[in-house]
């Protein structure tokens, strides 16, 4: 019975809250809504093309700087700069060791005018460890243009081809 109270309880709150959130963002327009949409699809089309030329730095762009927070492997990566740092010395120099960065099955939900959940698959096929996985970004625009503001990456290594 007790149980049952709770879990009654807690529906209730919970479903009270949920008008308290969807009112806290303002509403974005449906016009706007597709502009920054395509916006950001073509921001992540940019980076996967700089990641596949070797750019770095070209691809680092999508990111906020330097304020990003930047999650793989279970570990922070230091900031904007501690990101490319860490793909210039983990994928450089070697295209195959760098791999074909691909991005799909992109899904984006406004949450206000200047922010949006980005959530999409990626594959990076390469000989030596490919990699599959789901990213989750927090977008954010910042000065008239979109960017990454936190990144979350979970991956599993797929086996050699």
């Amino acid at each position: 019975m007790v149980a049952a109270t709770l879990r009654t309880a807690l529906t209730v709150l919970a479903l009270a809250a949920v008008p308290l959130t969807a009112a806290a963002a303002e509403p974005v327009g449906v016009e706007e809504a597709a502009t920054a949409q395509a916006e950001m699809r073509a921001l992540i089309a940019t980076m996967q093309d700089a990641w596949n030329r070797g750019d770095f730095e070209g691809y680092m762009q999508g990111f906020m700087n330097p304020g990003v927070v930047f999650v793989s492997r279970g570990r922070f990566q230091d900031g904007w700069q501690g990101t490319l740092d860490h793909y210039v010395r983990d994928y450089g120099g070697d295209p195959a060791r760098r791999g074909e960065l691909m991005f799909s099955d992109i899904e984006i939900e406004m949450l206000a005018e200047d922010a949006a959940m980005l959530v999409s698959r990626y594959r990076l096929t390469r000989g030596a460890r490919p990699q599959d996985g789901i990213n989750t970004r927090l977008m954010r625009k910042v000065d008239g243009r979109w960017v990454i503001a936190l990144n979350h990456v979970s991956s599993v290594e797929t086996p050699e081809e």
